[in-house]
C-alpha cells in the first residue's frame, strides 16, 4: 500500500500517526497524538483534535471539526461541515479540558452535511443522521435520525438504503430483523 499523501497546505503535528494510502488535503490540521487509519481521506480545512483516533477507510468532508474526546471506528462518512463538540456547558473563562465527554461513532456510521453531535453519544453502527440534524443522545445501529434534536424516523440497511417495514433492503437485498428499538442483519456471509 502506498504512503500517506499530505498536501502541502495541510499541518500534520508531531507525534500524530498517519495509516498507508490515507489522503489528507488543502489546509487541514491533525493534530498530536491523534491516529488517522488507513485508506482514510480528510478533505478540505478539516481539523483532528489532539488524542482523536479515526479507523481505516473514514471519509471527513470539507470543513469538518473533530475535537478531543472522539472516536470514528472503519468506513465512517463524515458529511461536509459536520461537527463533533467535547463540552457540555463551554464557557470562555472556564478551563474545562478535564471535563470531555466521549463520544464513540461505530462502523459505517454516515453523519451528513452540517449535522453537529453533542458530545458523550454513542452512534451505533451504520446509524444514519441526517443532514443538519442535531444529535443530542445515543443513536441506535442502523437507526436513522433526523432533525433538531435528532429523532429516529426509520432504520437502514449497510449500504446506506432506508429500510421498507419488511426489513429486506430494495437496493442489496439484504433482509434485517427489524423490532421496535432494534435492527437487526439476519444475513452472515460476509
Amino acid at each position: 500500500m502506498s504512503a500517506p499523501f499530505i498536501h502541502d497546505t495541510a499541518i500534520v503535528d508531531e507525534g500524530a500517526r498517519v495509516g498507508a494510502g490515507t489522503r489528507i488535503w488543502h489546509f487541514t490540521h491533525v493534530s498530536s497524538g491523534s491516529t488517522i487509519g488507513k485508506r482514510c481521506v480528510l478533505g478540505q480545512n478539516v481539523f483532528i483534535g489532539p488524542g482523536v483516533e479515526i479507523g481505516d477507510g473514514v471519509k471527513v468532508q470539507n470543513n469538518v471539526s473533530v475535537y478531543a474526546g472522539v472516536t470514528v471506528a472503519d468506513d465512517v462518512f463524515l458529511g461536509p461541515s459536520c461537527v463533533f463538540t467535547n463540552v457540555l456547558t463551554p464557557r470562555a473563562h472556564v478551563e474545562r479540558k478535564d471535563e470531555f465527554a466521549m463520544t464513540r461513532v461505530e462502523r459505517g456510521v454516515t453523519v451528513g452535511a452540517n449535522a453537529t453531535v453533542v458530545c458523550g453519544h454513542f452512534l451505533g453502527e451504520y446509524a444514519l443522521v441526517g443532514a443538519g440534524s442535531v444529535v443530542t443522545r445515543d443513536v441506535p445501529a442502523h437507526a436513522v435520525v433526523v432533525g433538531n434534536p435528532a429523532r429516529q424516523t426509520g432504520w437502514a440497511c449497510r449500504c446506506g438504503q432506508v429500510l421498507p417495514t419488511d426489513g429486506r433492503c430494495l437496493r442489496c437485498g439484504d433482509e434485517y430483523e427489524v423490532t421496535a428499538g432494534n435492527c437487526r442483519r439476519m444475513k452472515s456471509d460476509d
